[in-house]
Order: C-alpha cells, then sequence, then structure tokens
C-alpha cells in the first residue's frame, strides 16, 4: 500500500474514534526516517488509548501490522509505528508541549475530516486546493 493511502486510512481510523485535529504530515522531502506523520489530538488518556487500538486493530484487518507502539504506559503520547507513516496520539496538552508541526515546520501539512477527505490546513473548503507549510509556503 502506498503510504501516502495508509497514512489517510489511518487519520479516518483515528476519526472514528473522533481523534480532534487530525494532520497529514508530508516528510518524503525533508528525511528518510518515514514517509509520514498522522498527527492527532484526544481529550484524556481514555481516548488517546481508544483511538490508538481502533488504529492498530484496523490497520492490521487491512493487512498492516504496526512494527513498533510505544506510549502506553503514560497515554499521553503514543507512537504508532508503520515505518513508511508514524501515527502520532497526543493528548491536548502534550500536543501544544511537544509542537510537531512547529518542530517539523518545513513539512506540507493536510487536515483530515471525517468522510471529507484531506483538506490544506487553514484554508476554507471552497478554496481551490492548496497545501501550505507550517512556514506559510503555499503550493497548488
Amino acid at each position: 500500500m502506498h503510504p501516502k493511502t495508509l497514512a489517510r486510512k489511518a487519520a479516518q481510523f483515528a476519526l472514528t474514534k473522533k481523534a480532534q485535529d487530525v494532520i497529514l504530515m508530508d516528510l518524503r522531502k525533508l528525511t528518510s526516517m518515514t514517509d509520514f506523520f498522522v498527527v492527532c489530538s484526544a481529550d484524556s488518556d481514555t481516548q488517546v488509548k481508544a483511538i490508538a487500538d481502533e488504529v492498530l486493530d484496523k490497520m492490521k484487518r487491512t493487512g498492516v501490522s504496526a512494527w513498533h507502539n510505544e506510549g502506553y504506559g503514560s497515554l499521553n503520547w503514543v507512537l504508532l509505528d508503520y515505518v513508511d507513516v508514524v501515527v502520532h496520539i497526543f493528548r491536548k496538552d502534550v500536543r501544544r508541549f511537544y509542537n510537531l508541526e512547529k518542530l517539523w515546520g518545513d513539512a506540507l501539512l493536510e487536515s483530515v475530516e471525517d468522510d471529507t477527505g484531506p483538506a490544506p490546513v487553514n484554508a476554507p473548503r471552497s478554496a481551490p486546493v492548496r497545501k501550505r507549510t507550517a512556514k506559510g509556503q503555499t503550493t497548488v
């Protein structure tokens, strides 16, 4: 499965458990460690666990198993590593603290919404499809 397709599937699975602020970060031009991050937030450690469990279960049902996972002990930040895609599930306050979007500021970001597919970050739905980097550079 293509990494971008895998990332979108993981994002959609997270949304089924009410993940918030779901984004895809395209890292292909920035690093060789992975192609995409899927980053999302949850209100509580219980929700972090529910989202992580859902992503792990649904991905496995599609024939893709995680190579590694961590963070189940504290449930502040669970990381699911699928090699080409890494899913980060944060409690909201922890996500603000680590701020991966700023750390990987040159990555292209796409917001993902339930059943509507990816949309450019900070762009209205009716606008032409554009992708933005965290530093404000826009590409069509």
